[in-house]
């Protein structure tokens, strides 16, 4: 096997010369350099991307933590996160939580990412006080994706979570429903306020129409289409059902539908059903939903993040979105968010009431 001692010798340089030449650095002249890479590529020498970034002081990973990676919402972003990543070079470190306590203080504690990872990503992940302390003694670059998963300091990229609800709740509201019931997330499963946020949306969408939130039409499940289809068939199972049903998610959406088909109930003719999403089977099913741009918020949080691991200094452009424009970056990244618009998607799923 070639080693670096036999390029040095062929090129008439040192080691140390043909370390830096390969690295690229800019203390090496040009004509050393082609010296250099003509000898390596004569002796078909390959760099191990590992000495190379220990050499560096770097890792060239970045570590993305997640709550749970099977969902679609999860696994859309970190698909679009991980492409981004590898274009410039870096690999992914996954941190599948899944609600395991013991992985979660396993993970989120300076010994577990110090000299492994040169940053990190959290998806829809609250940090509780020590955790941001740990965090924050690693002194690394950071961001984060989703509502209240903010961390003081970093950068978050997210949408309007209440915003995106008021549009599911008003777009029932305008089709002249009036019993719209609500499928929330449990809070004991996701550490993240995001169930809160569209659950702020829906009441204050409510009380706007004149309407007075019902505790017995909003339940807490999963964020899953099992989670959707428990909750809607104990909705059912109180008596006088909905018209209409807003889920904080399509996956929690999709199994409303299904319960309801289970119940010899017709979505939209007799339950009208909404989600917030676009899930990739949304289109298949007729479920009208919020559109977010899930991956985007992935390759975007991505970029913010590799601008400082690549010494480039963050750009100052306006200091949040509008609808039809892509995120743009605050001037002061650590003090507002990045908030990526959304939008409603109508499909089959919904339709006005029946007049009886």
């Amino acid at each position: 096997m070639t080693k670096i001692d036999d390029v040095a010798r062929l090129a008439g340089v040192s080691t140390a010369t043909v370390s830096r030449a390969l690295r690229g650095l800019p203390t090496v002249s040009a004509a050393t350099r082609r010296r250099v890479l003509a000898a390596a590529e004569q002796l078909q020498y390959a760099v191990s991307p590992n000495a190379s970034r220990l050499a560096g002081g770097r890792t060239a990973t970045v570590a993305v933590v997640v709550p749970w990676i099977t969902r679609w919402f999860f696994g859309t972003v970190v698909e679009a996160v991980e492409d981004t990543l590898h274009e410039s070079g870096y690999d992914l470190l996954l941190y599948n939580l899944g609600g395991r306590e013991r992985l979660r203080k396993r993970v989120l504690r300076p010994s577990s990412l110090n000299k492994r990872v040169d940053g990190v990503m959290l998806v829809a992940t609250h940090l509780r006080p020590a955790e941001l302390s740990a965090l924050a003694a690693l002194d690394l670059p950071g961001v984060t994706i989703s509502s209240g998963s903010e961390v003081p300091g970093w950068p978050c990229v997210r949408i309007d979570d209440m915003a995106a609800a008021r549009t599911a709740t008003r777009h029932l509201l305008d089709l002249g429903h009036r019993r719209i019931a609500h499928l929330s997330g449990d809070p004991d499963e996701l550490a993240f306020t995001t169930h809160r946020d569209r659950r702020r949306g829906y009441q204050e969408a409510l009380r706007e129409a004149g309407i007075v939130p019902s505790p017995s039409l909003d339940l807490e499940t999963q964020f899953t289409i099992d989670g959707g289809s428990r909750a809607t068939a104990e909705l059912l199972a109180r008596g006088e059902p909905p018209t209409a049903i807003f889920a904080a998610c399509d996956e929690m959406a999709m199994g409303a539908m299904r319960a309801l088909r289970d119940a010899g109930l017709r979505v939209p003719q007799d339950v009208s059903v909404i989600g917030i999403d676009d899930h990739d089977l949304s289109g298949v099913l007729g479920l009208s939903t919020v559109s977010q741009p899930a991956a985007e918020q992935g390759r975007l949080a991505a970029r913010i993040l590799l601008d400082p691991l690549r010494g480039r200094a963050l750009p100052a452009p306006v200091r949040r979105t509008v609808p039809g424009q892509l995120g743009r970056r605050p001037a002061d990244p650590a003090s507002e968010p990045v908030i990526l618009p959304t939008r409603l998607v109508v499909r089959d799923s919904t339709a006005p009431p029946r007049p009886d």
